[in-house]
């Protein structure tokens, strides 16, 4: 039988060889025209993963890191520690604020893969409840160790006798940010009104609501409407560009000038203010709720990041930029979660060591040097999160019960391609 069996294997194997030989000649003799002409010009639509996307979410995410790095301050003063920020001292610094505050790309590019993840559900016959229960556990899984961790330590510094204030203040810094994941979650959950939903009408219903408190003198909770809807009109126009809608450098310049102009006009017209952060005492704030102005900055913040897609595209065929990319999207949540703490760990850890207040730690960001020390300390936070992320991944990158095989429909469409 043995024998009968090894001529059989070599047949086999020569047999795969010539196949090979025989392809490998074919794909010899095309020319580069031809071999362009196979290859999709723009894969948004056609497949579910755009190396694009996720170099934008990878860009957002550091945006938002030291967005929170440079303007959050805190200062120790008599053994109490209070959180303020530097444009409250220094309001020239605002630009600033334009550069790093890039939560509409989290919503642009979020409803961009829902929408598209969606579809690819549907198609399998997998129902809405099914996907958007995936979609939860996969989001809020590296929340759980975040919310152990810090309720422990909160415990433990009051226990151990810290201010009240202190606690409060550190447990917030950490908390706060969360918030973008109790609205991510219900946008998520309204896919498929987002996927029929023309981003108008939730800009519409933004500036009603700013009409209302701040030209009519309404009351002020009116505006916290805006936290759904200001939020959703990215998320649409991600949606849109899912379905093809938003393709090409003309839409996306048209999004970047337009929004940028009305930006522009508000701050300097309308009264509101040229930061696109919260500062500690300001009388209104661009983002809590999120204001007119804010919304058409994200508008701007969409379109730019339709231009740049494309020659991202073009930089992340080379596998070093992409592998960056790719580990960046593996742990994104692990280090949104864990940015602050990081911070917080370095600044602690500091202040203890040195027995006194340090430059760009503890100190009131009331000067240029502020600026310049706290550029200083960045490397540091880096390596607080680099730590973090290294304890706390696999929380995100582990996979679900079962094996982490995709959502699959009915039997009949067992072999559906594309995940969830």
């Amino acid at each position: 039988m043995l024998r009968d069996l090894v001529p059989r294997l070599k047949e086999a194997a020569a047999a795969r060889r010539q196949r090979l030989s025989e392809t490998l000649r074919e794909r010899a003799s095309e020319t580069p025209r031809e071999r362009a002409a196979e290859t999709p010009r723009n894969r948004v639509p056609e497949t579910p993963r755009d190396r694009a996307v996720d170099a934008l979410r990878a860009l957002a995410i550091v945006g938002v890191v030291l967005g929170h790095w440079l303007v959050t301050a805190p200062v120790a003063d008599s053994g109490v520690l209070r959180v303020t920020s530097p444009l409250k001292y220094m309001p020239q610094l605002a630009p600033v604020s334009w550069l790093f505050q890039t939560m509409a790309v989290f919503f642009f590019v979020g409803g961009r893969v829902a929408a598209g993840s969606r579809g690819r559900a549907r198609d399998r016959g997998v129902g809405h409840g099914r996907w958007a229960a995936a979609r939860m556990a996969r989001l809020f899984r590296p929340v759980v160790p975040v919310l152990g961790v810090w309720s422990a330590a909160a415990v433990a510094m009051l226990a151990w006798g810290a201010d009240p204030g202190t606690v409060y203040a550190l447990v917030k810094l950490v908390w706060s940010p969360m918030w973008f994941l109790l609205v991510f979650a219900a946008l998520t959950a309204a896919t498929p009104l987002a996927v029929r939903l023309h981003p108008v009408w939730p800009f519409a219903a933004v500036a009603v609501a700013d009409l209302v408190r701040f030209g009519l003198s309404g009351p002020s909770w009116i505006g916290w409407v805006n936290v759904g809807t200001g939020w959703l009109v990215p998320y649409c126009l991600g949606a849109l560009w899912a379905r093809g809608r938003l393709d090409g450098r003309v839409t996306g310049w048209a999004l970047l000038l337009g929004g940028a102009a009305a930006t522009a006009g508000l701050v300097l017209w309308a009264g509101y203010p040229a930061s696109m952060v919260g500062v500690p005492g300001a009388p209104v704030s661009n983002q809590s709720p999120p204001t007119l102005a804010a919304v058409a900055f994200g508008l701007a913040q969409c379109g730019a990041a339709l231009v740049l897609s494309g020659p991202l595209r073009r930089v992340l065929r080379r596998p070093a930029a992409w592998a960056l990319v790719a580990a960046a999207n593996l742990c994104a949540m692990t280090i949104f979660l864990w940015h602050q703490t990081a911070m917080i760990a370095v600044t602690a850890a500091a202040l203890r060591l040195a027995g006194g207040a340090l430059p760009g730690l503890h100190t009131v960001p009331g000067d240029p040097g502020w600026v310049a020390a706290r550029l200083a300390w960045l490397p540091a936070f880096v390596a607080a999160l680099a730590v973090c992320v290294a304890a706390f991944r696999r929380h995100e990158t582990r996979r679900p019960a079962g094996g982490g095989k995709p959502l699959r429909g009915p039997r009949r469409e067992r072999h559906a391609g594309g995940s969830a």
